[in-house]
């Protein structure tokens, strides 16, 4: 094979535009003893691909089949998210009553100091009609 036709394939070959027919004629040159000095540096480049070609995997690959944990997940997930809103409203319906209990608790003590604060100045009215008392006994028995 000429010298400048093996160039002109080498080019395709590395611009990857070579048909199978000119890679086979680029192995078959490469492959023999005889190649030209400068394009020896190709040359382990098409030994290494005409021996991996030969070569074949023979060990045995154990194939385990795929458990599918996606329709566990998505029902675990289901039921977290259940038990979240049902657990999560009894929480929410608590917090509700403690606040209304709480808001009864403070109303119901202002209206007992309001209250406590109106009987003290009913005592106080108290005191004047127990002087009224006395004094109106004291007129009857003068008379």
């Amino acid at each position: 094979m000429e010298l400048d036709n093996i160039e002109k394939l080498l080019e395709k070959y590395f611009e990857a535009t070579t048909t199978e027919a000119e890679e086979k004629n680029l192995r078959e040159y490469f492959s023999q003893e005889k190649v030209a000095p400068q394009l020896e540096q190709y040359r382990p480049i098409f030994a290494y691909f005409s021996q991996a070609k030969e070569e074949r995997f023979t060990k045995q690959v154990p194939l385990k089949p795929r458990k599918n944990y996606y329709k566990w997940l998505s029902i675990a997930a289901v039921a977290v998210i259940a038990f979240g809103i049902y657990f999560g409203n009894a929480y929410q319906e608590r917090q509700i009553e403690k606040e209304q209990a709480l808001y009864a608790y403070n109303e119901t003590k202002k209206a007992l100091n309001l209250l406590a604060e109106n009987f003290g100045k009913g005592t106080e009215k108290v005191a004047y009609l127990n002087e009224f008392e006395e004094t109106k006994q004291k007129i009857y028995k003068h008379n």
